[in-house]
């Protein structure tokens, strides 16, 4: 009897230590992908959530998830120090994180590589109506929303206000995600927020449905000097519609939006992760419209960074 309990016993156990080994293999051979968006209430969020259940749905043994960040900057240095594998980013912010420029100087992100462009980001200077803003310069003395620390919507509203004489001294600066400042306009706690991102974008849909708003207009002169000094931005019309109240197209300027991969992901599952995207992009169109830009023919318009060898091998294949 004692025999063959012990034999139970040494059975039972083997089964123990094989079910954690092959427990412990499986786990092994997932890859988690963390991928670096924004706040949720801007577009790379949704987005990025898109793309992670498109990887998920698509790639064997792979675990992909979205993580709301601070934006470009933000996932520069997250890409930098290794602390996500995949990012969404405007692509000024990646050159100057490249070649160690402006926020990255001394800190030179060697670590990135390109996948694909995603989508034109506009930039939108939202402005209450009562607010008398018609122009940049009324923006002086008022209270502006100028980006959360470390997003890519700041670097381009110091950028702007810059460009038109203006600098934080002038402004009554508040440093807010695209939710806090459309909750502050709203509350008519601030006069007018700096965003950078696709449209139509969910925060100033939600200020414009119970506010009434503006966007303020760039000259076509303007636009030009712009383009001259910041070579990354070009004119772009918001159409009339685009939001409640917005009753005529607005002229403003826009980048672009490109996902971004740390270097040493293996060229297998980047290609992998850029063939899945292009293949279902229905999936990521019905997450946000702008995912309509995704397109195969516009995969390196505005990159900035060198594709990574997994993305290139990809579009090889298929132009």
């Amino acid at each position: 009897m004692f025999n063959q309990k012990g034999k139970i016993f040494v059975m039972l156990s083997l089964l123990t230590v094989f079910s954690l080994f092959v427990s412990g293999s499986v786990m092994a051979q997932t890859k988690f992908l963390s991928i670096a968006t924004g706040g949720t209430s801007g577009t790379y969020y949704p987005i990025g959530g898109a793309i992670a259940k498109v990887l998920n749905e698509n790639i064997e043994n792979v675990n992909a998830s979205a993580q709301s960040t601070g934006a470009s900057v933000t996932n520069s240095r997250l890409i930098y120090n290794q602390e996500v594998e995949l990012a969404i980013l405007q692509n000024d912010i990646a050159s100057y994180a490249v070649n160690g420029q402006n926020q990255f100087e001394g800190n030179t992100v060697k670590n990135m590589t390109g996948i694909t462009a995603l989508y034109p980001e506009v930039i939108q200077i939202v402005v209450r109506a009562d607010a008398g803003i018609e122009k940049i310069s009324d923006l002086k003395g008022k209270k502006v929303a100028v980006g959360a620390p470390g997003s890519g919507a700041e670097a381009n509203a110091s950028q702007i206000l810059n460009f038109f004489g203006l600098s934080y001294d002038d402004i009554e600066e508040d440093y807010l995600s695209f939710g806090e400042a459309a909750s502050r306009l709203k509350d008519r706690q601030i006069d007018a927020a700096f965003l950078t991102a696709g449209i139509p974008t969910a925060a100033v849909m939600d200020v414009a449905a119970t506010q009434k708003i503006s966007l303020l207009n760039f000259s076509k002169a303007d636009i030009k000097a712009l383009n001259g000094k910041y070579p990354y931005l070009t004119g772009v019309t918001v159409p009339a519609g685009t939001y409640n109240g917005l009753n005529k197209d607005v002229t403003t300027v826009a980048l672009k939006a490109i996902l971004v991969a740390d270097s040493d992901l293996s060229e297998e599952l980047v290609y992998n992760i850029t063939k899945a995207i292009f293949e279902n992009r229905d999936t990521l169109i019905n997450a946000h419209d702008r995912a309509k830009d995704i397109k195969l023919e516009n995969a390196k318009d505005g990159m900035t960074v060198k594709l990574h060898p997994g993305a290139e091998k990809y579009f090889n294949e298929v132009e």
